[in-house]
């Protein structure tokens, strides 16, 4: 398999947080990218299982990984459609928040879309940017309804990997 995007994040340590910021560009119109990002059914096609209670700010979406078995909470802080969507990311139980933003913008017929997850510690921070990079690479997919499998989720994860080990500040 060959990644779409090649080109890893930036990774940067923030004092005593770790900062991962992806910028893509993906050929869908900003509404089915942004659709990718809010419809708890796309969501599902490349992220999470997620259930939403309302979208929102102050909203909250509960998250299921599915291939991981690992259960997160994140609570809507920004919703600005279709330019702006973030929240704040925990454990079930509130504990190791963190910040994740989406900014989306038109770019001819296509979409940039910049991704930014601050606030990791960083002993959290290695994995995630992988983590990201995969999940990333399966929106274009998703935009059009279309589920990428966990299988092929861990693979993209896996070949991303290499592109992180040295980035990654302890």
């Amino acid at each position: 398999m060959t990644l779409i995007h090649p080109e890893p994040g930036e990774v940067r340590r923030e004092g005593e947080t770790v900062t991962i910021v992806f910028r893509r560009r993906y050929r869908k119109p900003v509404e089915k990218v942004w659709a990718a990002l809010t419809v708890p059914e796309r969501l599902t096609d490349w992220f999470a299982e997620t259930r939403l209670d309302r979208l929102e700010v102050g909203g909250t979406m509960q998250l299921y990984f599915t291939g991981a078995d690992y259960r997160s909470i994140a609570k809507i802080v920004a919703f600005d459609p279709p330019r702006t969507f973030a929240w704040v990311w925990s454990e079930v139980d509130g504990s190791k928040p963190s910040h994740v933003r989406f900014d989306l913008e038109p770019d001819g017929e296509g979409t940039l879309l910049t991704l930014t997850h601050s606030g990791l510690p960083p002993e959290e921070a290695k994995g995630v940017d992988s983590g990201w990079h995969a999940h990333l690479e399966a929106i274009e997919d998703a935009a059009d309804g279309v589920f990428t499998p966990w299988s092929k989720l861990l693979e993209r994860e896996a070949e991303a990997k290499p592109l992180y080990e040295a980035r990654t500040p302890a």
